[in-house]
C-alpha cells in the first residue's frame, strides 16, 4: 500500500487529466480520503468494495450488502450459539449488525478478530484457534475473513457447519473442505442458469482462461458497464460535462469542486441495467436495491443452490435436500447400511447370484445388522463399501476413504462392521457401546509338532525334582541304616524251631545294601521281606511312605497330560520377541486401527515395532486381511501378522488349520456401531447393541460364526495341543531302561558266576575252568554230580547251621559241620 499523501497526489494526477469518474477499490485505511476527496471535488467513484454504513455522496457501491441474507441464513438454520471470525480489514459494519441481532434474540456469539494475527505464525494461530473452538464445542462458525486460510486449516469433519459471508461461494478451492464432511454453507452473487452469465463465460473461455475471474471481477465488469450507461444517457440528453476554468481542479486553494459532477452521479444513481451480478440498481445514497442473492450449500457433487434471498421475500428455500440442524428421523427411509467383505462378518453365499440384495450375504454383521433394524423399527439396505477399507485419514488431502468415508459424506447411515473405536475416528462419527471386544494379536503359521524325547516319561516332575528325589532316597537310605545300627530294637538273635538260642552272636536286617533295597521297594510301591522293629526305624519308614505317595500321585496326574499331548514349539511367543529378533517380519493392515495403533504409541516397544515396519522392504502392509493371513502361510513361519484378535480365532478355526494365534492381546478395544455425527439412529442404535448384549444374543452369534462352524475340530485351531493314543516313541525310555536293567542284571551275573567260581577253584584246589564248568554244570541240570544227584557245597558254620531235633523225639543228635 502507499501512503495517503502519495495516493492523493495519483488520484489528483488522474483528475486534471479530465477524468470524469474515478474506478477502484479502498480498504479500512484509505475509505475517509476517498470518500473526503470524491465529496470535496464532486467526482464520483465507483467502487466493488464492501459496502460503507450512512451516507457517502459521489460513492457508487457496486458490492450488495451481505448483512440481510446472512441473518436470514442464521435464522433459517435456527442458530442460537455460534463464532464468527472476522478481518479488521473488511470492516466491523456486519459483525456490528449480528451483535445488535443476537443482543434482541438472546443469541450467544463469539467474536473473534483474526486481522492481526502475524504472516509467519499464521497457520500455527489457525490451529490452535479452531482447537480452543472444538474444547468450547463450537462447531457453528461464520467466516467473514480470509477464507483460504480457513478451508487449509479448520475442521473439515462431521459435525461442523461453517457460512462464509461473502458473495462469491464458489470462487474458493472448496475441494478440501467437500470432501471433509463439514456443512458449508454461503451465497453467490453470480447465478450460472443466467444467459448473460454464460454468453460471458463462452467468451471467457474463448481467451482460454484457465481459471473462474470470481464475483469481485464481475462486479467490476458490471462497473464499467455502469458507467457506460450513465454516459450514454448523459449524451443522450445532452448534458454538458466538459470542464470549464480551474473546475475539479484538486490543488486549487480553496478546492474547486466540478459543476458538472452532479450531474454524473445522478446518472450513475439512474442507472437500471442487468448485469452479471444481476439486477443492478441503485438507491438515492448509491446502495445496490432490488438485488437477489442465491443461497448455497457444499455437496458431495459441489456446490449447489437451494434457495434465494432478496429484499422483498427475504429468503426462500427451493430445494428440499440441504442439511438441516438434527438429522431427521428415519421411519420411512431405507437406511443405508455401509459394510465390508470381511469373514466371519460379512461373506457372499455360495448361491449368492439367485439372491438379491440383503439376501445376498451371510455373516455375524449381516445377523447384527438385521437385529439392529428390527429392535430400531426400520428398513436397510446393505452397501459394500467401494474401496474396501476400514476408514483412514488421508495425511496430504484430509479425505476419509473406507466406511468412515462414506459416513462423513453422507453415502451412508449406519456401518455395521467389525469397525474399531478410536479416537481420531470418534472425531468424525459417532460410535455405540462396543459389541465386540478385542484387542490386537499376532498370527505366525503354526509350527510343526514336536516329538516327544526317548524320556519323556520324566517331563511330569523338573529335571530338579529328579535329582532331589535321588539325593532323598540315599539320605533316607542312610538315616535308615544309622537308626538301625544305634537302635538296640534293630539287633536281634537267631532261634530254633524249639525257642532255644543257638549262640549269643546278635544279627541286623538293615546293613547299607538292605537299607537301599527297602528305600527302593517302597518307593516303587512294592513290598520288601524286611521291616523296621524299632521305633525310630518306623518313623523314618513312615516320613519316606508318606513322601513317596504324594511325589507318585502327582507324578501320575500328570504323566497322563505329558504322554498323551503332542506340543508345538512356537519361536515367538510375545512382542517382546517379535520386537527383538529380525528374522522373522512382521506387518499390519496398510488402512486400519491396528496400523494407527503402532503409530501412535508412545511405548518404547511398539514404537520400536512400527519403525521397523515402516521402513521394512518390501513392505510388511498388506492390502486386506486376505492377504495377509495368506502371507503368513506361505512365508514358512518367516512372517507374523498383526490384527484383530477376534479375526486371529476366526482363521485358526478355518482350513487348512495352519495359522496359530500366540501371546497376550497387545491392547484391548472394541468394535462398535457407526453413525454419522448427530444423527438420530445414534441413541436407537445404542440401545438396541445394550439390549442384545443383555440377551446374550452377542455371545450366541459369535458362537454360532466362530466355534460352530469351525473346521479344526474340537478346539480347532485354538487350541495348541491335542489330545491323541500312545504311541512307543512316548514311552520309549521306560523300554529302553527295562532292557538295560536286564542287561545289566545279566552282566551282574556273569561277574559273580565268575567270582564264585574262582572263589571255588581256591578253596577246591582245582583249576578255574573246572571250577567254571562245574558252575555251568550247577547252573544248567542243578546237579554237579553224576546221576542228577545234588551236590551241596560247604558253607561257613557261621553261615549254615540246622537245628536239632528235640528230646522228646527220641533223638539226640549233636551240631557238627559238614567238613
Amino acid at each position: 500500500t502507499i501512503s495517503i499523501v502519495l495516493f492523493v497526489l495519483y488520484v489528483c494526477s488522474q483528475f486534471s487529466r479530465g477524468v470524469y469518474a474515478i474506478f477502484g477499490f479502498y480498504d479500512k485505511k484509505s475509505v475517509n480520503t476517498i470518500t473526503s476527496f470524491c465529496g470535496t471535488l464532486h467526482v464520483s467513484f465507483i467502487t466493488p468494495s464492501f459496502p460503507l454504513d450512512g451516507t457517502h455522496q459521489f460513492i457508487i457501491q457496486m458490492r450488495p450488502d451481505i448483512k440481510g441474507p446472512l441473518l436470514s441464513l442464521i435464522e433459517y438454520y435456527k442458530w442460537d450459539k455460534f463464532a464468527y471470525l472476522y478481518d479488521s480489514d473488511r470492516g466491523l459494519t456486519t459483525l456490528q449488525v449480528v451483535l445488535d441481532t443476537a443482543a434482541e434474540r438472546k443469541w450467544q456469539v463469539t467474536a473473534i478478530n483474526v486481522g492481526n494475527l502475524k504472516d509467519e505464525r499464521k497457520d500455527e494461530a489457525y490451529r490452535s484457534l479452531f482447537q480452543d473452538l472444538e474444547n468450547k464445542k463450537e462447531r457453528r462458525v461464520i467466516l467473514d475473513c480470509e477464507q483460504d486460510k480457513v478451508i487449509t486449516i479448520g475442521r473439515h469433519v462431521k459435525g461442523y457447519h461453517y457460512i462464509i459471508a461473502n458473495l462469491g461461494f464458489v470462487d474458493g478451492d472448496l475441494s478440501k473442505i467437500q470432501y471433509g464432511g463439514a456443512n458449508v454453507s454461503g451465497f453467490q452473487i453470480v447465478d450460472f442458469d443466467d444467459p448473460l452469465v454464460s454468453k460471458f463465460d463462452q467468451r471467457w473461455e474463448a481467451l482460454e482462461e484457465k481459471e473462474y475471474p470470481g464475483y469481485t471481477s464481475a462486479l467490476t465488469y458490471d462497473s464499467v458497464q455502469v458507467m457506460t450507461e450513465a454516459f450514454r444517457y448523459l449524451h443522450k440528453q445532452r448534458i454538458d460535462i466538459a470542464r470549464k476554468g480551474n473546475n475539479g481542479d484538486c490543488l486549487a486553494n480553496p478546492a474547486v469542486p466540478w459543476a458538472q459532477g452532479v450531474e454524473i452521479e445522478r446518472a450513475l444513481k439512474q442507472v437500471r441495467v442487468d448485469g452479471l451480478t444481476g439486477n443492478i440498481q441503485f438507491d438515492q445514497h448509491g446502495k445496490r436495491v432490488n438485488y437477489s442473492v442465491n443461497i448455497m450449500e457444499l455437496k458431495n457433487n459441489g456446490p449447489v443452490k437451494i434457495g434465494y434471498w432478496n429484499e422483498v421475500d427475504k429468503m426462500a428455500v427451493t430445494k428440499s435436500d440441504v442439511f438441516p440442524n438434527d438429522t431427521t428421523g428415519m421411519e420411512n427411509k431405507t437406511v443405508i447400511v455401509t459394510t465390508i467383505l470381511e469373514a466371519p462378518y460379512v461373506m457372499l453365499k455360495k448361491n449368492a447370484d439367485l439372491f438379491i440384495d440383503n439376501e445376498r450375504y451371510e455373516g455375524y454383521c449381516v445377523d447384527l445388522a438385521a437385529e439392529i433394524a428390527k429392535h430400531c423399527g426400520f428398513k436397510y439396505q446393505l452397501k459394500i463399501v467401494g474401496d474396501g477399507k476400514y476408514g483412514a485419514r488421508d495425511a496430504e488431502t484430509k479425505i476419509w476413504n473406507g466406511m468412515v468415508g462414506e459416513l462423513v459424506y453422507g453415502k451412508a447411515d449406519i456401518a455395521v462392521a467389525p469397525l474399531t473405536i478410536t479416537l481420531v475416528r470418534e472425531e468424525v462419527i459417532d460410535f455405540s457401546k462396543p459389541f465386540m471386544s478385542l484387542g490386537i494379536s499376532i498370527m505366525i503359521k503354526k509350527p510343526q509338532k514336536s516329538k516327544p524325547g526317548v524320556f519323556s516319561f520324566l517331563d511330569p516332575l523338573a529335571y530338579e525334582i529328579w535329582m532331589c528325589i535321588v539325593f532323598a532316597y540315599i539320605g533316607v537310605s542312610v538315616v535308615l541304616f544309622l537308626v538301625s545300627r544305634f537302635s538296640p530294637y534293630e539287633w536281634h538273635t537267631e532261634e530254633y524251631e524249639d525257642g532255644q538260642i543257638q549262640t549269643n552272636e546278635s544279627t541286623n536286617e538293615f546293613g547299607i545294601f538292605n537299607s537301599l533295597w527297602f528305600s527302593l521297594g517302597a518307593f516303587m510301591r512294592q513290598g520288601c521281606d524286611i521291616s523296621p522293629r524299632s521305633l525310630s526305624g518306623r518313623i523314618v519308614g513312615g516320613v519316606w511312605w508318606f513322601f513317596t505317595l504324594i511325589i507318585i500321585s502327582s507324578y501320575t496326574a500328570n504323566l497322563a497330560a505329558f504322554l498323551t499331548v503332542e506340543r508345538m514349539v512356537s519361536p515367538i511367543e510375545s512382542a517382546e520377541d517379535l520386537a527383538k529378533q529380525t528374522e522373522i517380519s512382521y506387518g499390519t493392515l496398510d488402512s486400519g486401527s491396528t496400523k494407527e495403533f503402532f503409530r501412535r504409541s508412545k511405548i518404547a516397544l511398539f514404537d520400536k515395532m512400527w519403525t521397523y515396519m515402516r521402513s521394512a522392504e518390501p513392505s510388511v502392509f498388506v492390502k486386506t486381511t486376505a492377504e495377509g493371513v495368506l502371507r503368513v502361510r506361505k512365508s514358512k513361519g518367516k512372517y507374523a501378522y498383526l490384527l484383530e484378535s477376534t479375526m486371529n480365532e476366526y482363521i485358526e478355526q478355518r482350513k487348512p488349520c495352519d495359522t496359530m494365534k500366540v501371546g497376550g492381546n497387545l491392547d484391548s478395544k472394541g468394535y462398535g456401531i457407526a453413525t454419522p455425527k448427530g444423527s438420530s439412529l445414534r441413541n436407537a442404535v445404542n440401545l438396541a447393541v445394550l439390549k442384545l448384549n443383555e440377551q446374550g444374543l452377542l455371545d450366541k452369534l459369535k458362537n454360532k460364526w466362530w466355534y460352530d462352524k469351525g473346521e479344526c475340530g474340537s478346539g480347532g485351531g485354538d487350541s495348541k495341543e491335542k489330545t491323541s493314543a500312545l504311541s512307543l516313541s512316548n514311552v520309549a525310555g521306560v523300554f529302553y531302561i527295562l532292557v538295560g536293567g536286564l542287561g545289566l542284571a545279566m552282566l551282574v551275573a556273569l561277574i559273580e558266576f565268575c567270582y564264585k567260581s574262582r572263589a571255588e577253584a581256591k578253596r577246591m584246589k582245582v583249576t578255574f575252568t573246572d571250577a567254571m564248568r562245574s558252575k555251568a554244570r550247577l547252573s544248567i541240570t542243578g546237579s554237579t554230580g553224576e546221576n542228577g544227584r545234588v551236590m551241596t557245597p560247604e558253607f561257613p558254620k557261621a553261615v549254615h547251621a540246622v537245628p536239632y531235633v528235640r528230646p522228646g523225639m527220641g533223638m539226640n543228635v549233636s551240631l557238627t559241620d559238614l567238613s
